[in-house]
């Protein structure tokens, strides 16, 4: 088995991904957790899984949208916590496989394979259609509110018995898995009760190279232990922080910082809600990615097909700007990190070795400084647009001896208003 730093080699070069969330709850198209957040019964549920029967699905066109956004992974549900599966399953006949005829991760899969991305899968511990997973109680149950269940006896080994098989069908009958996405442990359900130790030496058996990010012992808003002085088998790669940047980036107990990946919706919901068109503009998510970068962490950009499993045009509309950005600029991201430089008032900063990148949110007045650098130092600069730029020696910047300044007098509005990047490469020491 490799090294976590050979594991985690192309996931830190990447920074930027795609998330699918499609299943059931396309239908209702209120999100993901509508059984949840309405408490419906598995009956009250079944016209929808009757009425779901796809046909607009189409693998090939997400994994060239990802790829002309500059997305290089993408992760797509497997299965939610409403428990459908969306993949041939021999466990379960609660399925798309055999209500539709369709094996849908597979399609994924091989369309996404083919485009040359890294390929994920998002399984949840949580199943509110098994008949052995807690009921009467629960935070989070359908049933958790209803008395029927107060006396309700499950068997929870077997929920685990078929929890842990449809993992290993997923590490096993579709090639190379890069990364699983487990979603998420809470209250007492946590990496002890899902035989989190057992479940992920069964993982790494079957996929050596697979990377997991921590949420067999964490939440959406919780580190586990990967933080700590000694973490578990349990605690994954990376840390999956949700609909949030930290603010400081994520670091471990001594300082060090820990691998990341911010999970973003585009709107509001995750799954499919037909009235949610609150949308985040493109220059928006293009500024948080490079914010991410700058602090040593990707972007999951979430979509969300529809019940017929097409694609939004809100999506499609915003996928589409941001590749035209990352078309220019994408060597400011991929492979890029921490600067090492503090953040300027204008944007942000993101490097690859002697690569420095200044993204440039604001237009300035007499020249744009480049902290951190001397000008001794520099080697070439140039606008990644194309646009000529150079060193000013002007009055204006001369009582600032310590800073280098950009010189953008000649046309001091800014050729990108969402981010022009100024690549700076420094002299080899």
């Amino acid at each position: 088995m490799k090294s976590y730093d050979e594991r985690i080699k192309w996931y830190k070069e990447a920074r930027f991904g795609m998330f699918i969330h499609w299943g059931v709850y396309a239908v209702p198209a209120r999100g993901e957790w509508v059984r949840s957040d309405e408490r419906l019964s598995i009956q009250d549920y079944q016209p929808y899984v009757d009425a779901f029967h796809p046909e607009r699905f189409d693998a090939a066109e997400m994994a060239r949208l990802a790829k002309h956004a500059g997305m290089e992974y993408a992760v797509m549900t497997a299965k939610h916590h409403d428990g459908y599966c969306m993949y041939d399953s021999a466990l379960t006949d609660y399925s798309s496989m055999h209500d539709c005829g369709y094996d849908f991760i597979r399609e994924f899969i091989e369309a996404f394979r083919k485009e040359g991305l890294k390929v994920g899968l998002y399984y949840s511990l949580l199943d509110w259609h098994h008949p052995d997973y807690p009921h009467y109680g629960d935070r989070h149950h359908p049933e958790r509110d209803n008395p029927e269940y107060q006396d309700y006896r499950y068997d929870f080994s077997r929920y685990l018995e078929y929890m842990h098989g449809q993992i290993k069908e997923l590490c096993s009958n579709y090639g190379k898995i890069d990364l699983l996405w487990t979603d998420f442990s809470y209250d007492e359900m946590r990496a002890d009760t899902w035989h989190g130790e057992e479940l992920v030496r069964m993982i790494r058996s079957l996929q050596p190279d697979i990377i997991l990010n921590n949420r067999m012992e964490a939440s959406g808003e919780g580190f586990g232990s990967l933080i700590e002085e000694r973490p578990e088998i349990t605690s994954g790669d990376f840390v999956t922080p949700e609909q949030i940047i930290p603010p400081n980036g994520i670091r471990n107990y001594q300082g060090d910082p820990v691998m990341w990946e911010a999970c973003v919706t585009m709107n509001n919901h995750w799954g499919y809600c037909r009235d949610d068109h609150y949308y985040k503009p493109a220059c928006m998510i293009i500024q948080k990615l490079v914010e991410c970068v700058s602090k040593g962490g990707n972007l999951l950009l979430n979509i969300s097909p529809d019940e017929e499993g097409a694609l939004p045009e809100e999506q499609i509309s915003i996928l589409k700007e941001i590749g035209d950005w990352m078309s220019v600029n994408r060597e400011s991201i991929h492979s890029c990190g921490y600067s090492g430089i503090e953040k300027p008032e204008y944007g942000r900063i993101t490097r690859n070795g002697n690569r420095i990148y200044y993204h440039v949110f604001e237009n300035q007045f007499g020249g744009i400084p480049l902290p951190g650098i001397r000008k001794e130092q520099i080697a070439s600069i140039r606008m990644l647009c194309g646009n000529p730029v150079r060193i000013s020696d002007s009055w204006i910047t001369s009582n600032y001896p310590e800073l280098v300044f950009a010189d953008t007098r000649e046309d001091p509005v800014l050729p990108d208003q969402t981010d022009t990047v100024i690549e700076v490469v420094l002299k080899e020491e």
